[in-house]
């Protein structure tokens, strides 16, 4: 990636080149509440945003997606760069729960927002602090979780100093949020549920009274994979095993 400062313009800009590592990682605390209060609702994003915008024959693109892993995360960054092979700059930042893709995978990353959330940031070449950092700033300022955002960059040939770049990158964030649509939702997990043929009609009767999503599977035995907001879980459960008399096989 060009590295925007050279010559006079590092005085001029103060752009120097930081040796620093490429990307910095946090683990913060994603919650106020008491230990253990794990239904507590957060602000995400819906659906895909973007803007583009130019500062000095610069163009910057921001976009902005939801994400439930890190490892969705990482793929859509990946996706970006691949889709944006010619650009200088390809700044991402994300805010997910800090669970091992395993465990996440499994429980829906959005019911451990009790814990920790990992922070990540990478300036990708611009001058350590300038770029990355301030979109990071703007998701937490914002209060968005499970999101990531990318800022792609195409130098116009003429620098913007770090204070320029602040602005810009943060601009890019926060266009790209209002492009979006964003919501606040409660935590949710899924769970399976495996039944004989008997007693499938029972359950999706229940989870249909639920008002949950849920896919069906038939095989030998009937298997409901089920997202159902973590409040609602053991009270959900319960009722399935009440009427199915404990026949069903939940697994959490």
């Amino acid at each position: 990636m060009k590295q925007e400062a050279s010559g006079l313009d590092l005085e001029r800009d103060h752009e120097a080149f930081h040796p620093y590592p490429p990307f910095h990682e946090y683990m913060t605390d994603s919650s106020s509440s008491p230990p253990g209060d794990d239904t507590q609702s957060f602000r995400t994003v819906q659906t895909r945003g973007s803007t583009s915008f130019s500062i000095r024959e610069s163009e910057f693109i921001g976009v902005i997606a939801p994400v439930k892993t890190v490892t969705e995360a990482e793929r859509f960054i990946k996706m970006i760069e691949n889709e944006y092979t010619d650009a200088t700059h390809v700044v991402p930042a994300y805010r997910v729960p800090a669970t091992t893709d395993s465990t996440t995978e499994r429980t829906n990353s959005e019911s451990t927002i009790r814990s920790f959330l990992r922070e990540y940031q990478s300036d990708d070449g611009e001058p350590a602090g300038s770029a990355g950092k301030p979109a990071l700033n703007v998701l937490v300022q914002e209060e968005l979780q499970n999101v990531i955002t990318t800022v792609i960059r195409y130098y116009g040939g003429t620098n913007l100093g770090i204070g320029g770049l602040t602005r810009a990158y943060s601009r890019a964030v926060s266009d790209a949020i209002k492009k979006a649509d964003v919501v606040e939702t409660k935590p949710h997990k899924h769970i399976t549920v495996a039944v004989e043929y008997d007693d499938s009609g029972t359950v999706r009767s229940i989870l249909n009274s639920a008002d949950v999503e849920f896919k069906a599977s038939y095989e030998t035995v009937v298997s409901f994979r089920v997202d159902v907001p973590l409040a609602e879980t053991a009270t959900l459960c319960d009722r399935i095993q009440s009427a199915t008399s404990g026949r069903a096989t939940i697994d959490k």
